[in-house]
């Protein structure tokens, strides 16, 4: 294909897109539509790029490309377009998936301005302190009782019940999702061989931040249950997602006792350890007595952001912690999908240096939904539960575990778990055969670690 014909052909799919209101895409989806080599086309990419014709978002394998000039009746080229200081930009609100309100528009606009214009601002204490449980509310009560209506699943259950049934799947998504607002490269299949091979020596930094996510997913399921919503849990969750992350080793679940600075932001959270650690314990504290979860889960993602009591991993920690009222309720777990960055980041800045939740919020609550969607398809693809099953589910993972890690038999494994007389065949029987269906792929359900499957799998699924 001619020079002048290729730049014309991946400027005018651009250009189709953006009329249509679809998002930015990558290079292998426009190699693909205009049916091009990839080298090729992304050695016209960059020069479509330099010259100002195009814009390139985001890095590494999510680099995804959007029209930097109105289109005309004939599309520029790379000799021929304009140069970069007479094209318009594309606004970051236009490439956003959310549908922003009147007022969200005019904060992300003043949030925008340049930061030697906005005034610098310390943490304040009385945005915790004037919140009174189910008095006050973050959310607009109507939304919040409207997103628990939608999320809760039926009928009592055990607390994590819901994130349980959809484990396999949270792992991926929420690991994957947070990971990714924190710049990380590591593509969505990336992370699914990833948890499927686990940890080895030769993980990058991307590699050990999405682990890290795992394992402190799966501490929260356990700890939920059994402890509730706790500083020791949040703490946990803090020490999980930044192993191995850190130059300091003792700053691992450890109140901050250092100075941290937010980019791109006026904002200058507290330095005092003695104050962060007050206010973390009085956010919680709050938080526990909230009785509407999906009001808690925003409190918590807010306020521990807000605060900053960690020396990094403050986000991801927060975004794990919006979980636990969720989990504690048996609700559809929340995790962050199709949530933009740049996004994320003005909804943060807004609480950071207004105390204006109103992006928060409204990112909040349309990430929220989806996740609902989401894992309503996935149970429902489940078909309806075994009630057998659903009676002894507790005593169905002790049983795998005693198998796989203790190397217990079979009868010994269930002798162990005294059950009635009457229920011990259909026991056996479905302890069977969950244990032939046990793989890698799918061991975090019984809390069990990847490595320890293989090898018990490498023996030869003693029973």
């Amino acid at each position: 294909m001619a020079k002048k014909q290729l730049s014309s052909s991946i400027l005018g799919y651009l250009t189709q897109r953006t009329s249509q209101g679809l998002a930015p895409v990558g290079a292998d989806d426009i190699a693909t539509q205009i049916g091009e080599k990839r080298p090729t086309v992304n050695r016209y990419l960059a020069a479509l790029v330099a010259s100002g014709a195009l814009l390139r978002l985001g890095s590494g394998r999510a680099t995804r490309y959007a029209i930097a000039a109105p289109s005309t009746d004939t599309a520029p080229t790379a000799d021929t377009a304009p140069p970069v200081s007479s094209v318009s930009p594309v606004s970051e609100t236009a490439l956003s998936p959310l549908p922003w309100s009147a007022a969200a528009l005019e904060l992300r606009a003043q949030l925008q301005a340049p930061i030697g214009t906005r005034t610098p601002v310390s943490y304040r204490r009385q945005f915790v302190d004037d919140y009174i449980p189910n008095q006050s509310s973050l959310l607009p009560a109507n939304l919040a009782d409207t997103l628990l209506a939608s999320g809760r699943a039926q009928g009592q259950q055990p607390a994590s019940t819901y994130a349980r049934k959809v484990l396999e799947q949270l792992l991926i998504d929420l690991s994957w999702q947070s990971s990714r607002l924190e710049g990380n490269r590591k593509s969505l299949l990336d992370t699914q061989a990833l948890f499927a091979k686990g940890r080895s020596a030769d993980d990058d930094m991307d590699a050990a931040m999405l682990l890290n996510h795992k394992d402190a997913i799966e501490f929260m399921v356990d700890a939920v249950p059994e402890y509730g919503i706790t500083a020791p849990v949040v703490r946990n969750i803090q020490a999980l997602l930044m192993q191995g992350l850190l130059d300091n080793p003792d700053a691992v679940g450890a109140i901050r006792h250092t100075v941290v600075h937010i980019t791109d932001s006026v904002y200058l959270p507290t330095q005092a350890p003695m104050l962060l650690e007050e206010m973390l314990g009085l956010v919680i504290d709050k938080a526990r007595q909230v009785k509407n979860p999906v009001e808690a889960a925003f409190f918590l993602w807010v306020h521990i952001a807000y605060l900053q009591p960690f020396e990094d991993g403050n986000k991801r920690t927060s975004r794990l912690c919006a979980n636990l009222p969720l989990m504690l309720s048996n609700c559809a777990p929340l995790s962050f999908l199709d949530v933009e960055p740049h996004d994320y980041a003005l909804a943060v800045t807004g609480v950071y240096e207004r105390l204006d939740v109103t992006l928060a919020a409204e990112l909040f609550a349309w990430t929220y939904r989806r996740s609902i969607v989401k894992y309503k398809v996935i149970l429902e693809s489940m078909g309806a539960p075994d009630p057998f099953r659903a009676k002894y589910r507790e005593q169905l993972g002790e049983a795998v575990r005693e198998v796989v890690t203790q190397g217990a038999g079979l009868q010994d494994a269930i002798a162990a778990l005294a059950l009635p007389e009457l229920d011990r065949p259909a026991f056996q029987t479905l302890l069977r055969r969950e244990l032939e269906r046990l793989e890698p792929f799918n061991c975090a359900r019984y809390r069990l670690s990847i490595r320890k499957t293989e090898e018990w799998i490498g023996r030869g699924r003693p029973m």
